[in-house]
């Protein structure tokens, strides 16, 4: 399928490696920058949501919101989502039965201010849930543009394109991959009025992000999802992946 995310704002905390072991599997190495794991919360915009094989892209745009962590396959850098919230049931329908995504319905809304950049962002999962998580979010853009260099905690956080996945119905781990064009962020401000999105994991996330960034978007393309048996899966190796596959004819971006 085809995506269009818009107006991300990334959010970022560090937390204990050892926090993070009973929620990632086994299978999995946790990844870690300057001794720590880390937690992101992702909030954005989804437009152009497109399957292979129907001719339209589906009409309606709406906010999403992904927790996630950072581990490691064959020295593959990946990203191991936690929990994915949508205001769209459709949608959230299709990602949870083609991808095994463990994504939750969800109240949400989202403005951007032209003037400023602000965007205001609000998120209350529905029933039947077994907890009403919430965010509230003001964040706006506070820096010039800039594509995030190698080694930095920028590029660390943002800069992969293996996603893994852990069905609760099965228990099986997938993963899949995404093709984008590389980020171009800002630094972002803002402030968070309630954050709950972690209470059903009983993991506290202390204070404010220690990173906030902003990208105004990107068009990805997102591959079929696998069944991961083992570590020694070698369609997974840092010999093998290959960031970026694809041409831009092939995959413009189309976000404003």
């Amino acid at each position: 399928m085809t995506q269009v995310w818009e107006h991300l704002v990334f959010a970022h905390w560090p937390v204990e490696p050892g926090i993070m072991r009973k929620y990632v599997p086994d299978e999995l190495e946790i990844d870690t920058f300057g001794g720590k794991a880390w937690i992101g919360i992702i909030s954005f915009l989804m437009n152009g949501f497109k399957l292979k094989y129907i001719p339209v892209p589906y009409p309606f745009s709406f906010p999403e919101i992904n927790i996630r962590t950072y581990v490691k396959v064959n020295g593959t850098p990946a990203i191991f989502f936690m929990t994915l919230d949508a205001a769209d049931p459709c949608v959230v329908h299709v990602a949870k039965r083609w991808y095994h995504l463990p994504y939750y319905n969800a109240e949400m809304s989202f403005k951007r201010k032209e003037g400023d950049g602000q965007l205001l962002f609000q998120s209350k999962r529905k029933k039947p849930a077994p907890y009403p998580e919430m965010f509230h979010g003001e964040f706006h853009p506070a820096s010039h543009f800039f594509v995030p260099r190698e080694g930095t905690i920028a590029h660390w956080l943002t800069e992969r394109y293996v996603f893994f996945t852990k069905a609760s119905r099965n228990d099986h781990v997938y993963w899949g991959e995404v093709y984008h064009e590389p980020w171009t962020l800002q630094t972002a401000q803002g402030h968070i009025s309630a954050n709950t999105m972690l209470q059903s994991s009983n993991i506290t996330l202390a204070g404010p992000p220690h990173y906030l960034h902003y990208s105004r978007g990107v068009e990805a393309l997102i591959g079929r999802i696998h069944t991961f048996d083992n570590a020694r899966d070698q369609r997974l190796s840092s010999k093998s992946y290959v960031n970026h596959a694809y041409s831009s004819k092939d995959l413009p971006v189309k976000c404003k």
